[in-house]
C-alpha cells in the first residue's frame, strides 16, 4: 500500500488503509440540464436526478452498467412501485428519489448492518463489488489494470506473453469502480488468467459471459436521468421477491454463493435488486496513491463469478424478441456484425404496438416496459437499444442506437421502421446486383476464386448502409411529426426511397470510377447504371415507393 509515516521518536506509525466509498466521490459521468458534463455521487446521482439530463459514460455499456446499479440501489431501499397503476402515478408525478438519497448517504438500508465500510472499494476483508476470497492470489496472478477495461483486454489472452496485461499504468478509482460495474454486466466469455486447481478450483478459470452480454438491453429514456430511472423501474411488491438482496460484496449474501471445485448450475435471481447487482465476475483490485495524492488501482485479478440460470421473461421485460436460427426459436435479438440494430427497430415498435406482456407476472404488477410505456400517452420518450458485438471471446465494438417514441403512434412507427428497412434492403441487395453486372463485362475471363473480390470492387453497400442509418432515423422522426395524418406518412417514406436511389447512383459511380476510360470500361459503366435503374424505379418486383420516384 503506502509506506508508514516516522514519529518524532523514530518509530513508525502504520500506514492509513486506503478507501474510496463511490456514496462519496465523483463516480457517474453526466450531462446537466444546461448541458454542461460534470461527475457526481452515487448519492447527488439520485438526489439531483431531476436536475440531470442524463448518465454519460465513457462507452454504451459503461452508461447501462450505472444505470443498472443505480436501479439496484433504488430496489435495494424499497423504491419501486408496487404495480403498473402506481408506476404510473410515479412517473406522472415524477416522484422524487431525495429520500432514497437520504438513505443510501446515511447507510440505513436492512443489508448495511455492518455500516458504511461495506460501500469501501478496497475494504480488506469485503470490497465494493468484488471477491475478497482472490487476495492471497493478488500477486502472483493479477495483471494491470488493463485487465478490467472491456475495450481494452480483447479476449484476455491477446498477446501470447501478456505484456499488455502487465502494463502498469494505474486507473483512477472511479474509472476502475466503472470498469468493474461494465465487467460484472457485459463481460465475454473466456478464460482467466488464473490456475484454478492451484487456488479456489479449477472452475475459476471459466468466465461465463455477462447477464447483457447476449442480448439488447433496451432502456427507456425520459427528459431527466430522474424520468429514466423512474420509467425503468420494474414494478413489484416491496417485500417480496427479495427486493432487498443487494450484492454488495462477494462474501456478504443472504445464501452462500457459488463455489469453484466444479460448474454449478446457475442460479435464479431472488429479485430486481439482485439480478441489477448481480457479480458476473470474481474481481479484487489493488489500490495505490499516486505522487498528488489521487487513488488508483494498479492491479487486477479478475476470475469467474456468479452464475444465473436462463431468464426468465418476466426477469428480463425489455427484451425484444425475434425468430432466431433455423428451428424458428423465438429469442431475445442480440447485437451482431452482419446487422445493424436499426434494420431490427420495427420489432421494437411491435413490442409495444402488440402490448407485450411478460409471461408468468401477477396481472397488474409486472407488465413488460413496452406495456407500461404505452400507459404514458403524449409522452415524448426515447428507447436506447445497447448491445456487445463479439466474435467468439474478442470485443469488437458496442453497437448504441436511439429510438424516438410517442404512446399512441406505435402503429405508425412499426409501419415506418417497417417499410424504411425494407427500402433500405432492397437498394442494398439492387446494387449488389448492379455490381454483377459490371463485373459480368469488365472481367471477360475470371478465375473462379477471385470472382467474391472482384465484385466487391464494384458493390457500394457498405456506403449505402453507412448513409441510410441517419436518414432511417430522420423518417421516424418525420412519422411523429405527421401525428395521424397519413399523406405526410407517407410524403415522409417518398422522400426517403427518392433519397436512397440518388445516393446509391452517387454510390456506384464512385465504385466505377475505377474501370478504365476505353470502350470495356465504358460498357461495363453503362451496364451496372441500367440495371441499377431498372431494378429501382421499373423492375415490377420494386417497391411501390421506388417505383414512384424520380426515374432520370
Amino acid at each position: 500500500m503506502t509506506a508508514g509515516t516516522e514519529k518524532g521518536d523514530g518509530l513508525s506509525l502504520p500506514a492509513p488503509r486506503i478507501s474510496w466509498d463511490p456514496r462519496k466521490n465523483e463516480c457517474v459521468p453526466v450531462v446537466r440540464i444546461d448541458s454542461s458534463y460534470d461527475k457526481v455521487t452515487l448519492v447527488e446521482a439520485l438526489r439531483e436526478a431531476d436536475d440531470l439530463a442524463e448518465v454519460a459514460g465513457s462507452t454504451p455499456g459503461e452508461t447501462v452498467a450505472l444505470l443498472e446499479y443505480l436501479l439496484a440501489i433504488l430496489y435495494s431501499l424499497g423504491a419501486q412501485p408496487e404495480d403498473s397503476r402506481q408506476w404510473v402515478e410515479h412517473v406522472a408525478s415524477e416522484r422524487s428519489f431525495v429520500e432514497f438519497a437520504d438513505r443510501l448517504e446515511q447507510c440505513c438500508d436492512k443489508t448495511a448492518a455492518q455500516g458504511c465500510e461495506h460501500w469501501d472499494l478496497f475494504h480488506p476483508t469485503a470490497p465494493l463489488g468484488q471477491n475478497a476470497l482472490l487476495a492471497p492470489y493478488l500477486e502472483e496472478y493479477g495483471a494491470g489494470p488493463a485487465q478490467l477495461v472491456i475495450e481494452r483486454v480483447g479476449d484476455y489472452h491477446q498477446f501470447f506473453d501478456h505484456h499488455h496485461l502487465e502494463h502498469s499504468t494505474p486507473l483512477p478509482a472511479d474509472a476502475a469502480f466503472r470498469a468493474m460495474l461494465t465487467q460484472h454486466a457485459y463481460g465475454p466469455g473466456g478464460r482467466a488468467r488464473i490456475a484454478g486447481r492451484a487456488t479456489l478450483g479449477p472452475a475459476l478459470t471459466n468466465l461465463a459471459r455477462g447477464r447483457l452480454a447476449g442480448r439488447i438491453r433496451v432502456l427507456a429514456l425520459g427528459q431527466t436521468l430522474g424520468d429514466t430511472l423512474r420509467l425503468n423501474l420494474i414494478p413489484c411488491a416491496k417485500n417480496a421477491l427479495g427486493s432487498d438482496h443487494f450484492n454488495r460484496t462477494w462474501t456478504v449474501s443472504p445464501e452462500p454463493r457459488r463455489t469453484f471445485t466444479t460448474k454449478p448450475p446457475g442460479r435464479t435471481p431472488a429479485g430486481p435488486a439482485d439480478l441489477h447487482s448481480v457479480l458476473g465476475r470474481s474481481v479484487l483490485l489493488r489500490p495505490a496513491v499516486t505522487a498528488s495524492g489521487d487513488i488508483v488501482v494498479d492491479r487486477v485479478l479478475l476470475a469467474a463469478g456468479e452464475l444465473l440460470e436462463e431468464l426468465d421473461p418476466h426477469h428480463i421485460p425489455d427484451a425484444v424478441y425475434a425468430v432466431s436460427g433455423k428451428n424458428g426459436e423465438v429469442r431475445p435479438i442480440r447485437a451482431t456484425e452482419a446487422k445493424e440494430f436499426w434494420r431490427e427497430a420495427h420489432a421494437l415498435y411491435a413490442a409495444v404496438a402488440d402490448r407485450q406482456v411478460v409471461p408468468g407476472g401477477r396481472p397488474g404488477s409486472a407488465a413488460g416496459l413496452y406495456d407500461r410505456i404505452a400507459r404514458l400517452p403524449g409522452r415524448h420518450l426515447r428507447l436506447m437499444a445497447v448491445g456487445l458485438i463479439t466474435r467468439q471471446t474478442t470485443v469488437v465494438s458496442w453497437v448504441c442506437d436511439t429510438f424516438p417514441f410517442v404512446p399512441g403512434r406505435e402503429q405508425d412507427l412499426r409501419y415506418a421502421a417497417e417499410r424504411g428497412s425494407a427500402l433500405a434492403e432492397y437498394v442494398a441487395g439492387a446494387l449488389s446486383k448492379a455490381a454483377y453486372a459490371a463485373w459480368t463485362v469488365a472481367y471477360t475471363n475470371p478465375k473462379p476464386a477471385d470472382k467474391k473480390d472482384q465484385i466487391a470492387r464494384f458493390d457500394a453497400g457498405r456506403e449505402h448502409w453507412a448513409h441510410t442509418a441517419e436518414h432511417f432515423h430522420t423518417l421516424l422522426d418525420k412519422t411523429i411529426a405527421a401525428a395521424d395524418d397519413e399523406k405526410r406518412l407517407d410524403a415522409a417514406l417518398l422522400e426517403y426511397a427518392a433519397e436512397l436511389a440518388a445516393a446509391a447512383r452517387r454510390f456506384l459511380l464512385h465504385r466505377l470510377d475505377s474501370l478504365p476510360a476505353n470502350a470495356q470500361g465504358n460498357r461495363a459503366r453503362a451496364r451496372a447504371l441500367h440495371r441499377l435503374k431498372f431494378l429501382l424505379h421499373e423492375d415490377t418486383k420494386a417497391p411501390l415507393e421506388l417505383a414512384k420516384g424520380d426515374q432520370s
